[in-house]
């Protein structure tokens, strides 16, 4: 499982896997209603991230693919209704996934986080607004660039 990603154990892969139903609940669900076009966006964009991405994220996206629905589904029934309360379980369990990609080969991990806010983004915009411009609501912009995480910068190019 997510063999290019060395130097973390099984239980930290599956932490990265759940980290993309999490933002999806975090984004789709920040204005207090998950929505159920940014939930079907979420779930394609896994799929076509499993082909389009680079090697490493192509294989990872393969992963949180096949678990997505249900990881999703039982996610937001085990999470309490109130935004506010979900939010703070959803921040608390993202912000564990720092010490992991610590651990990671610097361009891992800066491709998984950069991958990270990217689908945060994609998830905020698949619904609402006029031709898909102002459809960030004001909730989703406060969680879109996930500031739980720490910032990852490119590593430098290898000579």
């Amino acid at each position: 499982m997510l063999d290019s990603f060395v130097g973390i154990n099984t239980e930290e892969k599956q932490s990265l896997i759940d980290a993309i139903p999490e933002i999806t609940v975090l984004i789709a669900g920040a204005d207090g209603t998950i929505d159920t076009t940014e939930v079907a966006w979420a779930k394609k964009l896994t799929g076509i991230r499993s082909y389009t991405n680079p090697e490493s994220l192509q294989e990872y996206y393969g992963y949180v693919g096949d678990e997505f629905e249900d990881k999703l589904n039982a996610l937001i029934k085990e999470l309490p209704e109130d935004v506010n309360a979900r939010n703070t379980i959803l921040r608390d369990k993202l912000t564990k996934l720092n010490p992991i990609l610590a651990k990671l080969k610097a361009e891992h991990a800066y491709g998984l986080y950069n991958s990270f806010i990217s689908f945060a983004e994609h998830v905020a915009k698949a619904s609402g607004g006029f031709l898909r411009m102002w459809s960030i609501s004001g909730e989703e912009k406060e969680w879109i660039n996930l500031p739980m995480l720490n910032k990852i910068e490119k590593p430098e190019e290898e000579a």
